[in-house]
């Protein structure tokens, strides 16, 4: 910030410096050549030719330092066939004249011919009456005072926007400085978070701030909440794992006699409970990338692809007409539609409707997967969402296909029930899943 103000403050101040530079420099030349057109329009006025063919002048200048030798303001008339009448300032020297063309108005030029003195000059062709001779009325005048004030003012220009750069300068530096003081006092407030213990920042602070500090709270708390999740998981995990392990215990130490068919059957519960809390660990994991979107159609279209081909037999119905986008990763949606179709089609009659259906003002996306199949009683429906959790043993399984669901659906904010299937006598399963943003989408 400072670097883009300096730029800009330099980059105006030379350029309003070289424009007023420029303004005062033509307005002191243009009064030193007004001084001097004044004194050539003299010398024409006063100007005669006498009977001899001579110029005099029939009235004499004013000005004193015409009659000071090197005075640094000189005059000359020259004509073509006669000699060069000067000043008295001249002294021995000459004005030289170019006579070569006419100047019908007065011509300001520069001249260095005086190798000591810089001049200015003025001069001007005329016709005098009762003359036909061609006379040049020439002033000159030393640059020595023009150059001294235009030197001076360049000076002053230079001080003057030199002091201005540094105050505009300063005054920005203290504008940054105060400006991003709040966000100093958002860092000492973050910092103090360490030191403290404190979990929010409360300090009050400038409105400015107040959406940082909000998101920064936001932030916070949604670490802290996944490190709750975390601890809990790592806990149940533990409280699940501590029971085999027991068991595994007791049996190696007593040598008991199904030493072998208990260590399979213990292993099977550890390593059930260890998939579902990595699924679970998963989908937080994936939760917290950023905002996902997912088409609920391809997704339902690639699970009934795969599902098929492990029950042939089974008549797949899937309602798409909705285009519904849904704010949960590719994955964990192929998970969840995978365990709850499948299931449908294993303990299925045979047919499995999935519907999709979409609220134009509602939030969320509901799938309802239907079967054709006993269903479960409304009694079991709480206790088969629990881990292990099966009613029919005598097909395969882990029984975490329900508890997955229903842990990553709602680590995405969303929701499963059970309920009976009106249409085919099953079970039908509600998913609700939140949408994706329309400005995502």
């Amino acid at each position: 910030m400072m670097a883009i103000a300096a730029g800009w403050i330099l980059i105006l101040l030379v350029g309003g410096g070289f424009a007023l530079d420029r303004t005062l420099t033509n307005l002191v030349e243009r009064n030193f050549d007004e001084q001097l057109e004044y004194m050539l329009t003299a010398m024409i006025s006063s100007a005669e030719v006498d009977f001899g063919g001579e110029v005099y002048f029939n009235r004499t200048l004013g000005d004193q330092r015409f009659l000071e030798p090197n005075s640094g303001l000189y005059w000359q008339i020259s004509g073509e066939g006669f000699e060069d009448y000067p000043s008295r300032s001249l002294w021995d020297r000459t004005l030289e004249v170019r006579g070569d063309h006419e100047d019908d108005a007065i011509h300001m030029h520069n001249s260095n011919q005086f190798a000591d003195e810089p001049l200015r000059v003025a001069e001007r062709s005329v016709y005098l009456p009762g003359s036909d001779t061609k006379w040049w009325f020439t002033v000159a005048a030393s640059r020595e005072e023009l150059d001294f004030q235009i030197t001076r003012i360049r000076s002053i220009l230079i001080w003057s926007f030199a002091a201005l750069a540094i105050g505009l300068m300063a005054m920005a530096a203290l504008q940054n400085w105060f400006g991003l003081g709040p966000l100093r006092r958002v860092r000492a407030a973050i910092q103090a978070l360490r030191s403290s213990g404190a979990n929010r920042i409360t300090e009050p602070l400038p409105l400015e701030v107040e959406p940082l500090v909000e998101e920064i709270n936001a932030l916070l708390a949604h670490t802290e909440q996944q490190a709750e999740e975390a601890r809990t998981h790592a806990g149940n995990l533990a409280h699940a794992l501590k029971t085999p392990l027991t068991v595994l215990t007791n049996a190696a130490t007593a040598r008991a006699d199904d030493l072998a068919d208990t260590t399979i059957r213990e292993a099977r519960t550890m390593q059930r409970h260890v998939d579902h809390h990595l699924a679970r660990a998963r989908a937080v994991g994936r939760r917290a990338v950023g905002h996902a979107r997912t088409s609920v159609d391809q997704s339902a279209k690639a699970v009934q692809r795969a599902v098929e081909r492990l029950y042939p037999e089974t008549r797949f119905d899937i309602d798409t007409k909705h285009a519904a986008m849904v704010a949960i990763e590719r994955q964990d949606l192929d998970e969840i539609l995978g365990n709850l179709i499948e299931n449908a089609a294993k303990y299925g009659g045979g047919s499995v409707f999935v519907t999709i259906d979409i609220e134009p003002e509602s939030e969320q996306c509901v799938i309802w997967i239907e079967d054709d199949g006993f269903g479960i009683p409304l009694e079991k429906r709480d206790d088969i969402f629990d881990r292990g959790a099966r009613l029919d043993t005598g097909k395969p399984g882990t029984g975490l296909g329900l508890a997955i669901v229903r842990d990553v659906a709602e680590i995405y904010g969303g929701s499963v029930e059970l309920n009976e299937s009106e249409d085919l006598g099953g079970l039908l399963v509600v998913l609700s899943l939140p949408r994706a943003s329309e400005q995502a989408e």
